[in-house]
C-alpha cells in the first residue's frame, strides 16, 4: 500500500478526493520534495507538539518554521516538540519522518496556519517513504474539518533546537571574538557626571556644549511643544534649569552620545529611524508610568530610552544577519522578535552567541558600559514576559510601554503580553492606561519630529 493504512482508510471513509504521486524510496521528506520536481512552496508538513494535556498537530508550509510564541498565545499551552520515539509510537503505520499532516486520521486536534488555508492546492507526505498526496483546496478543507486556523509561523528557513549558553558564556564569547564598541567618550563623561550628586546644571551644559550637534538637538528638544515653555531658551543651561531638568537632559544626551558607537542603517522597521522613534515613545511612556506608580521617573525614562541597544549592537557587529532580520520583521509583522532572532541566528555560525536575543545582548553591553543596574535589567529582560526579580518594576514598565506601542504600530516588540497582569504588578489603577495613552497622543507629533532629528 502506497499510503499509510490509517490515512488511506480516513480519506476513503470521508470520500475525499486526492491524487497519489508515487516516488522512488527516499531517506526523508526533504529528499521527497526535491525528487518530486514540484515547487517547494506547494508542500506542507506536520509538526507535532505535546504537553500534559496531550498531542497537537500543527500543519504549515514546508518552507516555514513555527513561531512557538505565537502557538503559545493562540493555544494558551506551553507545548514542546514530540521526540522521534514518541512520534514513531503514535504513527506506527507510517515510515519514520513521513507523518501526513491530516491529524483527524489519528484523532488528533489540529492547528492549521493561515497560509496553508489560502493555498489553491497542497502536496504532502502520504505516510511512506515512496508516496506523496496532492489535494485541491476544497478536498483539503474537508480533510481538516474542525481544525483551528491562525498565523502560526515564521516564513524562511527552518532552525534546529540547540542548547543555549548562559549569559555569562555569551558575554565572555562576545568579548573574546568581537571588538565591542566602547562607550563613546562624551557618553562616558556624561555618565560620570550624573553619578556625582553635587554636579550642577552649569557643568552639564558645558559638557554638552562641547558638541555642537548635541547642543542643537537638546535645544530643539527644549523648544518643542512637548514642554510648551512660553519664554525664550538661549542656552543649554537655560534648557536644563528652566525647562527640562538635570536628569532629563543628562539622559537624552547620554542616549544621543551612546548611539554614536553603532553603525546601523537608517531604513527598515529595525533601522535607526524607527529605533529612535520607538525609544523616545517608550521613554516617554515609562516616565509617565513611573509617575503614576511612584517610581523614579528619570531612571524609568533612561530604561525606556536605552532598552533596545542590543538591536543596535547586533546591527553593528553583524550587518548581513541584521539585514536578514530587518527583512523578516517586514514580512512577519505579527511574529515576536525572539522568534525572528531564533530564525536568523539559530542556524547561523553565530547561533551559540546570538540566539539568546537582542535583549540579553543589550544587557551585556550595558553592564560592560557600567550603566545603572535597572537599565541593565530593563534591556536584558524586556523580552521575558512574566519576569520577576531584581528591578522587575522597571522591566515591567518597559514591557507595558512596548505593549501599548504595539497597538499603535510603533516598535519591534511583538511578544505576547498580558496588559492586566503588568498593570496589576505595577500597582496601577485600570484607568492609568487610558491616561498615559492620552498624554502620549497629545505629544506624538513632537516625538516624531524629535526622533527624525536624532536619527539624521
Amino acid at each position: 500500500m502506497a499510503l499509510s493504512e490509517r490515512l488511506s482508510r480516513f480519506l476513503a471513509r470521508k470520500g475525499i478526493t486526492y491524487q497519489q504521486l508515487e516516488t522512488e524510496p527516499v531517506a526523508n521528506l526533504d529528499a521527497a520534495v526535491l525528487a518530486s520536481g514540484k515547487p517547494q512552496h506547494d508542500f506542507i508538513k506536520a509538526t507535532l507538539l505535546i504537553d500534559i494535556n496531550g498531542v497537537v498537530m500543527v500543519v504549515h508550509r514546508f518552507d516555514s518554521t513555527l513561531d512557538m510564541d505565537a502557538v503559545h498565545q493562540f493555544t494558551g499551552r506551553r507545548l514542546q516538540p514530540l521526540t522521534a520515539r514518541q512520534t514513531s509510537r503514535l504513527f506506527g503505520d507510517c515510515d519514520a519522518g513521513f507523518v501526513p499532516p491530516i491529524g483527524a486520521a489519528w484523532e488528533l486536534p489540529v492547528l492549521v496556519d493561515e497560509d496553508v488555508v489560502t493555498a489553491e492546492s497542497v502536496i504532502f507526505s502520504g505516510g511512506t517513504d515512496h508516496s506523496l498526496v496532492e489535494m485541491d483546496s476544497r478536498a483539503f478543507r474537508l480533510a481538516q474539518a474542525g481544525a483551528r486556523q491562525g498565523h502560526l509561523v515564521i516564513r524562511g528557513q527552518g532552525v534546529e533546537d540547540r542548547e543555549a549558553l548562559t549569559l555569562e558564556d555569551v558575554a565572555d564569547k562576545l568579548q573574546k571574538l568581537y571588538r565591542l564598541p566602547p562607550m563613546p567618550a562624551l557618553a562616558l563623561r556624561i555618565l560620570r557626571l550624573t553619578a556625582n550628586t553635587e554636579a550642577t546644571a552649569k557643568e552639564l551644559a558645558e559638557l554638552i556644549e562641547f558638541d555642537p550637534s548635541m547642543t542643537a538637538q537638546i535645544m530643539r528638544y527644549a523648544r518643542s511643544a512637548l514642554f510648551n515653555y512660553p519664554g525664550q531658551i538661549n542656552s543649554v543651561q537655560e534648557a536644563v534649569t528652566r525647562v527640562l531638568g538635570f536628569d532629563r537632559v543628562a539622559h537624552i544626551a547620554l542616549g544621543i552620545a551612546s548611539v554614536r558607537a553603532f553603525d546601523v542603517p537608517r531604513g527598515g522597521m529595525l533601522g535607526m529611524d524607527n529605533f529612535w522613534r520607538h525609544s523616545l515613545y517608550c521613554a516617554f511612556l515609562c516616565q509617565n508610568l513611573a509617575a503614576y506608580s511612584g517610581r523614579d521617573k528619570g531612571l524609568a525614562y533612561l530604561c525606556g530610552l536605552l532598552h533596545n541597544f542590543g538591536l543596535l549592537l547586533v546591527g553593528h557587529l553583524f550587518p548581513s544577519e541584521f539585514e536578514e532580520l530587518n527583512a523578516l520583521r517586514e514580512i512577519n509583522p505579527e511574529a515576536s522578535m525572539h522568534s525572528l532572532e531564533q530564525e536568523v541566528f539559530g542556524h547561523s555560525e553565530r547561533q551559540d552567541i546570538l540566539a539568546v536575543g537582542h535583549g540579553a545582548i543589550g544587557g551585556i553591553l550595558h553592564r560592560l558600559w557600567q550603566l545603572p543596574e535597572a537599565v541593565i535589567k530593563a534591556a536584558g529582560m524586556h523580552q521575558h514576559i512574566g519576569y520577576h526579580g531584581e528591578h522587575e518594576e522597571y522591566v515591567q514598565m518597559v514591557q507595558l510601554a512596548n505593549a501599548i506601542l504595539k497597538e499603535r504600530g510603533i516598535g519591534d516588540e511583538l511578544n505576547p503580553d498580558d496588559l492586566p497582569a503588568l498593570v496589576e504588578s505595577l500597582g496601577l489603577r485600570a484607568d492609568v492606561l487610558e491616561r498615559v495613552q492620552s498624554d502620549m497622543d497629545q505629544v506624538a507629533s513632537d516625538l516624531d519630529v524629535l526622533a527624525s532629528s536624532l536619527a539624521s
